[in-house]
């Protein structure tokens, strides 16, 4: 089964934000143990005795809020910057989707289900790919960060399956997304400082992170499907 972990960036009422980002990674189920392991490893720099309690969130690594504060901002960065690199250098199987919304184009549209329908339905057609190039049938689950979010997207997980979205129906998800608390899974922190890299790098126009993982965007046949921009249409098919 592939476990594809999402997070999003940016918030949706703020005038002052241009964009919305929902993103994250994509893991064949037994990749998750090692991965997470790896970030586990990078946590121990700021507490040895007990790194399970560190949360890797990228907002208050970058801005040195709470618990980060006692920390030099070059090595926040550079934490932030190590965990990206182990994404990096993952495995083949391992994938980055994302879905960028210039609030301002989709109007009254909710920025959150365009985004999700995006992400879900392109991720839904990589593990078809999977399954035409193997022979082998692919499953797939959505796992989320606890968000305000929770009922609409479980809602529009559960119509799409039956009635379907823009595109076709969803048929490689095993059950409609589940929602975790990000301080008990690193693979939903690594989904964060995803979403935050790519939204920093659409709203401020820097690529310091982005540019670590941008290779691993999911992609087939020399065209990238794991990245859709809603910057000027609203409607990208995947």
């Amino acid at each position: 089964m592939n476990l594809l972990y999402l997070d999003e960036s940016g918030t949706i009422a703020d005038p002052k934000q241009l964009y919305f980002v929902l993103a994250g990674v994509s893991v064949y189920e037994k990749q998750g143990y090692w991965i997470s392991k790896e970030l586990d490893k990078i946590a121990e720099r700021f507490d040895q005795t007990d790194p399970s309690h560190i949360e890797l969130h990228a907002s208050p690594m970058m801005t040195g809020r709470g618990f980060w504060r006692r920390f030099p901002v070059a090595e926040r960065v550079k934490a932030i910057e190590d965990c990206l690199k182990i994404l990096a250098g993952s495995i083949k199987t391992t994938s980055v989707f994302a879905c960028v919304i210039r609030k301002s184009v989709v109007g009254p549209k909710n920025p959150v289900e365009m985004a999700f329908e995006q992400v879900s339905s392109r991720f839904d057609y990589s593990l078809s790919r999977l399954k035409t190039q193997d022979g082998k049938s692919q499953r797939g689950l959505i796992i989320f960060d606890k968000s305000s979010y929770e009922i609409t997207i479980q809602n529009l997980a559960a119509e799409f399956r039956k009635i379907g979205h823009t595109w076709g129906v969803i048929k490689n998800l095993a059950e409609v997304p589940l929602f975790l608390d990000s301080k008990t899974s690193r693979l939903i922190q690594l989904a964060d400082l995803v979403a935050y890299s790519i939204f920093k790098n659409y709203e401020h126009g820097d690529s310091q992170f982005f540019k670590i993982f941008a290779h691993r965007l999911d992609s087939f046949g020399g065209q990238v499907h794991g990245l859709c921009e809603i910057i000027n249409s609203p409607l990208s098919k995947p």
